[in-house]
């Protein structure tokens, strides 16, 4: 029977995870400070709430295991290859230089050489965690400074390893370290090469049958059985966890199920890892931090500073121009994860004296706490400091009003990826001018080089939107499922040019209230697309007669989208197999000076009565969709009503003539 207060902890320990996690996404903060947060919130220096035990902390062990499998799952070496100048210069001598500043620097301070080996390996770590998330967020990740930052990244992942196997061996004394850290790589090596050429012999064939059997439940107690036991086959020859799980993902990387893996025990790694962080947490001492304070500031000025201007240099040297070289230097200069791994295993062995851990580990939390405000103003600091970026910039700029210059009536694209480039296609077979803006250089060099209009641009930004000719264009889609950015254009065309038509791709329903009262005419949803054509396809299959089906789409979309309740009419209708006339359409009325509607409200103007529906109402540029019947009309309204022509005709009369 389980013990009532580990039954407590667990209840606990799961209850301040999904608060916090909860909290960190509506603030759009990663969720590993949170945990931190969590952490030095409820231990046992702070709140109290959870107890520092050993059983705790083998428990949160199994979050480094995880986390070391995910990074051999990732681990490829092809990848390796095509990467090597970047990882294997660039990144070796990014913590190379690292570990000997700062642990020289903590040896002027008065530590021992062990610690300031640990300080240096701690402090040469960077988040790999929070600046892939943001890499991606960005669509920056194949750009020149994800490129960089990744390529040194992969390389910090790998230097994990060794510091893993050195660290605990650095609490032993002259010969007995010597001997034990040998004896320590002599094993590692043998495991290594062990698991390895039999691993690659087995894993493929092993999953092969579990596969087979066509059962998740098995598959992921495959996974966790392979994790564990080359886990324990590690520690059992005197290594560590960390390095048999990073083994592991390594030989999994190598087979077909490798995707399927990271599906099943992405789960489990993201728990155990918020238990890991907790636990990280749960080490900082209030006291001691209040009595260390002013190192602690110390240490992140100089963390970050130094950090920064290594990576700058290194990455200079590289070959890379000065505005790459800094977004390199700032997505780098915090602290990260794996430092936290170190601190624990240092904790552990006694390598780090009490204080300096606690001054390490707080510098490292609240440096990582800069980490997204970095990334956040990382533009206007690459602008600030390289005078050239601003040069590059307006070339950029002029390069894409020189292409919307000729263009009138034409389409702005935000987002060239696959949904982006499709909608090209269909307005180019229309005979529709497009100008698409894309924040990913290979591709925009690419579909440039194919003739495509495309240019290189981020629509959030206005002076991008006006070289890209928004007084002109006729309309603009936003491509991409991002409403924090979708958010941002439309508060642009709100000022450039409110009444131009906004559709913005989501994917579900959940922000469309948002988007639409932030000006958007149109949210098409994926999710509700996707139903549709389920529910479509269903019928065809089971036999509904196909003018059935298409009424009920034809239903359905126009109550999910306002203005496929109607058609505005056009001289080309019947070239468009437009067969009656009688169909509600679409008109819209603008109220002049000398409307007899102008003073009313909405409801005392009752067009209803005339069998017309008001389907929106246009006021300074913004639709308000279903607007309040009490809402008074004024000049410059323009009314979207939809019903028959005759009716059409009554409701115009009424709107502006009062009959």
């Amino acid at each position: 029977m389980l013990h009532s207060s580990t039954l407590s902890l667990v209840v606990m320990l799961l209850a301040t995870a999904v608060v916090t996690v909860v909290l960190f996404r509506k603030i759009n903060m990663p969720a590993i400070l949170g945990y931190l947060i969590v952490g030095v919130a409820i231990g046992p220096h702070a709140a109290g709430l959870v107890p520092d035990s050993e059983g705790t902390r083998y428990l949160a062990e199994f979050g480094v295991v995880f986390l070391m499998f995910s990074i051999g799952l990732e681990f490829s070496l092809p990848q390796l290859v095509a990467m090597r100048k970047v990882v294997f210069g660039f990144g070796l001598l990014q913590v190379m230089v690292t570990i000997v500043v700062a642990g020289t620097i903590a040896l002027l301070a008065g530590q021992k050489w062990q610690a300031a080996l640990v300080i240096g390996g701690v402090l040469s770590m960077s988040s790999t965690a929070i600046i892939s998330k943001v890499l991606a967020e960005q669509a920056a990740l194949h750009s020149p400074h994800g490129k960089q930052t990744m390529g040194v990244l992969l390389f910090q992942d790998l230097a994990v390893i060794p510091l893993l196997v050195l660290v605990p061996a650095l609490s032993l004394s002259g010969e007995e370290m010597i001997t034990s850290v040998g004896f320590s790589l002599l094993k590692a090596t043998a495991a290594l090469a062990l698991i390895l050429f039999l691993g690659q012999r087995l894993m493929r064939p092993l999953f092969h049958v579990v596969a087979a059997q066509k059962s998740s439940e098995l598959f992921v107690l495959t996974v966790l059985l392979v994790t564990l036991g080359l886990a324990l086959a590690t520690e059992l020859a005197g290594v560590s966890l960390a390095l048999g799980a990073f083994l592991a993902g390594m030989l999994i990387a190598e087979t077909e199920y490798r995707y399927q893996v990271e599906d099943d025990i992405k789960p489990f790694r993201d728990v155990l890892l918020g238990l890991f962080f907790i636990t990280i947490g749960m080490l900082l001492n209030f006291s001691a931090l209040w009595q260390n304070i002013f190192y602690v500031f110390v240490l992140i000025i100089a963390l970050m500073s130094i950090k920064l201007l290594i990576v700058l240099g290194l990455a200079l040297a590289f070959g890379q121009d000065r505005a790459v070289s800094l977004r390199v230097a700032l997505a780098l200069a915090p602290a990260g994860e794996f430092g936290f791994v170190l601190l624990s295993v240092a904790d552990k062995s006694g390598t780090l004296p009490a204080n300096a851990l606690q001054v390490v580990l707080a510098a490292c939390i609240i440096s990582m706490l800069f980490s997204p405000l970095l990334f956040k103003y990382m533009e206007k600091i690459v602008l600030y400091l390289v005078a050239s970026e601003w040069e590059q910039r307006a070339v950029q700029l002029q390069q894409l009003a020189v292409q919307s210059m000729m263009k009138k009536g034409h389409v702005i694209i935000a987002g060239y990826g696959r949904s982006g480039q499709s909608l090209a296609r269909f307005l180019e077979r229309e005979k529709i001018s497009i100008i698409a803006l894309d924040g990913d250089p290979m591709r925009v060099k690419q579909a440039s080089a194919a003739g495509e209009s495309v240019m290189f641009g981020d629509a959030s930004k206005r002076e991008v939107l006006t070289a890209a000719g928004v007084a002109r264009a006729s309309a603009l889609v936003v491509s991409f499922a991002d409403t924090h950015t979708a958010m941002r254009i439309l508060a642009h065309v709100r000022t450039l040019k409110p009444d131009l038509p906004v559709i913005v791709r989501t994917f579900d329903d959940t922000d469309v209230q948002k988007l639409r009262d932030a000006g958007a005419d149109e949210i098409v949803a994926e999710v509700v697309e996707g139903s549709l054509m389920l529910a479509t396809q269903t019928m065809l299959l089971l036999g509904v007669p196909l003018n059935r089906v298409l009424s009920r789409l034809r239903t359905v979309r126009g109550e999910r989208y306002e203005l496929m309740r109607g058609f505005f009419p056009g001289a080309t209708d019947a070239d468009d197999g437009v067969p009656d006339p009688d169909l509600p359409r679409l008109q819209s009325v603008m109220l002049d000076a000398g409307a007899a509607a102008i003073g009313q409200s909405i409801a005392e103007l009752d067009i209803g009565s005339v069998g017309v529906f008001l389907i929106a109402l246009r006021r300074g540029g913004v639709r308000q969709m279903e607007p309040d019947p009490q809402l008074c009309l004024a000049v410059g309204d323009v009314l979207i009503l939809n019903g028959s022509p005759e009716n059409l005709a009554r409701a115009e009369m009424r709107v502006l003539q009062g009959e």
